[in-house]
């Protein structure tokens, strides 16, 4: 569900209303009254009906939206979270992932959680990535932040911290593993059989030969060669400001950036509606629209569900492509 006061529940609402745009069959964990609650609200003619299990919502889905109870402790307003109900947000996550863990469902697709709210509430990890990975017992794997849109593929080797912090936390060794992950998904997850990797440079020019830092010379392009002797056709370190042009964009499959705005900027500057989040290296497939939870727009019906359909939209496509057979 997300958190219930954002705009998961609108989007989700107006996506189920686009069924017949090519949106997947889908089930969602939520409050069943709080989703007719808010239908109405918006003025959408959706039959909310609950569903014993994910197995009946693809007989369901044409004719009503159907839904995985998960009350919540408090009556929700838009635009305005309340902590109580953190506990039902965590318990929708964890109820989704047994789903998928057991088979009963193809793949996760999570609406934005506010994580201020959560922590007030107890929760007890950084966010939505660092929960799903604890649940998926996946030690061993590194978790790995994919954003997409039609024409670019991004990949943050750091993400949620402060770009002091970033730059002293890169390594070889980290851009190495996160290049790894990446490719492997690009042939798993997309169906690209030879994967092409953009690995952008940390500082401006590329270090100028050492005149602008020396990062690139010293990790970053130790670090290209590394994934060039695994097999892996990657080229960099590349200066940003010349790697996300139209014509560049042709000469690659995603780009590993060095830091979250690096990575983010020009994907939401291209394809802001239509942003996908994807959590590589997770045994399950795991989705989410690239936006948050827009406390101001909740329940005014201004909401887009563009991103959350793409999020749909590339779940099943991932999920298909790790069920075709492999040569």
């Amino acid at each position: 569900m997300g958190e219930p006061a954002g705009i998961g529940g609108d989007i989700a609402l107006l996506a189920w209303t686009r069924r017949s745009e090519g949106v997947p069959p889908f089930v969602i964990l939520d409050d069943p009254n709080r989703l007719r609650s808010l239908a109405r609200r918006l003025g959408l003619a959706v039959e909310v009906r609950e569903v014993a299990s994910a197995a009946e919502a693809a007989d369901v889905f044409p004719l009503a939206l159907p839904v995985l109870a998960q009350p919540l402790a408090r009556a929700v307003e838009p635009g305005h979270p309340d902590p109580a109900n953190a506990a039902s947000v965590q318990a929708s996550i964890e109820r989704a992932v047994a789903l998928v863990q057991a088979g009963e469902a193809a793949a996760l697709v999570t609406n934005p959680i506010h994580k201020q709210v959560m922590y007030d509430g107890g929760f007890a990890f950084p966010g939505h990535t660092e929960f799903l990975a604890s649940l998926a017992a996946a030690e061993g794997r590194r978790e790995v932040m994919m954003l997409a849109c039609p024409g670019l593929r991004v990949v943050p080797v750091t993400i949620h911290v402060a770009l002091a912090e970033a730059v002293a936390s890169l390594s070889q060794a980290l851009i190495v593993e996160v290049g790894l992950v990446t490719a492997r998904a690009l042939a798993e997850d997309f169906a690209i059989a030879h994967p092409r990797l953009a690995v952008a440079a940390l500082n401006p020019h590329a270090g100028e030969g050492g005149a602008m830092g020396r990062e690139d010379m010293d990790m970053v392009a130790p670090a290209v060669a590394e994934l060039r002797r695994a097999g892996i056709d990657a080229a960099g370190p590349l200066p940003a400001d010349t790697l996300f042009h139209a014509r560049a964009r042709q000469t690659y499959d995603a780009v590993l950036c060095m830091y979250h705005d690096q990575a983010l900027i020009p994907l939401k500057t291209i394809d802001f509606d239509r942003g996908v989040n994807i959590t590589l290296g997770l045994p399950f497939v795991r989705t989410s629209p690239d936006h948050g939870t827009a406390f101001d727009l909740a329940g005014t019906g201004r909401a887009s569900p563009d991103s959350l359909i793409a999020a749909m939209v590339e779940a099943e496509r991932i999920a298909v492509n790790r069920c075709r057979p492999r040569i």
